[in-house]
């Protein structure tokens, strides 16, 4: 139980310094190119993480998913949820909350970790049936790759790396996230069963 609780408190830190001095060096960067209006209700729920850069305490994150809830006060309460180092490993859960930046397209957010610290967070791409999204930090050193499957296929991951690649973003550094959900099969039927509302966790 000590050693979950370090390990999300390192995570959370590591999070939280690595965009606030990563969004200080960028700030004379291009701007991400981005969706013309995101709609907030269509993108809530679960997405499963399929590609991302790893931060330390993640880096052999299995299983990952990313739940977003819009609650009354437009929060949107955020869960980032993982198996640590294999699909039998321990469950790792994350609740920063994000704020709408970017009121004109909704496609900038900042995220709370932990207080006061605020990361830049840009919906880089989503697909016209949301099905697909491409999360990324305007350092173009950071990006999550999701999808609302588990299953993706290697063409369609491609296709998304493609996007960033476009975007200037060193793709070699963004891993390919392990899902293998035959022995998490409980886990994920609660997932789906949440919808877009509130994640209670495990």
């Amino acid at each position: 139980m000590k050693f979950w609780l370090l390990s999300s408190l390192v995570l959370v830190v590591a999070v939280s310094t690595v965009f606030v001095v990563a969004g200080c060096a960028s700030a004379s960067r291009v701007p991400l190119a981005t969706p013309d209006r995101v709609d907030l209700e269509r993108f809530m729920g679960t997405w499963f993480v399929v590609g991302y850069t790893p931060l330390g305490v993640d880096a052999a994150a299995h299983n990952a998913i990313e739940h977003y809830h819009l609650d009354d006060e437009g929060r949107i309460k955020t869960t980032y949820q993982f198996r640590k180092g294999g699909f039998g490993g321990d469950l790792t859960t994350l609740n920063p909350v994000g704020e709408v930046y970017d009121e004109e397209t909704n496609a900038e957010w900042r995220m709370q970790f932990i207080w006061p610290f605020k990361a830049a967070y840009v919906i880089l791409h989503v697909s016209p049936d949301y099905e697909e999204t491409i999360i990324a930090h305007p350092n173009r050193k950071y990006a999550w790759i999701m999808t609302r499957s588990p299953d993706v296929s290697e063409g369609r991951y491609e296709a998304l790396l493609e996007i960033l690649e476009e975007e200037d973003f060193e793709i070699s550094s963004i891993q390919q996230l392990p899902h293998d959900w035959s022995r998490d099969s409980e886990r994920l039927t609660r997932i789906r069963e949440i919808g877009s509302g509130p994640f209670e966790g495990e």
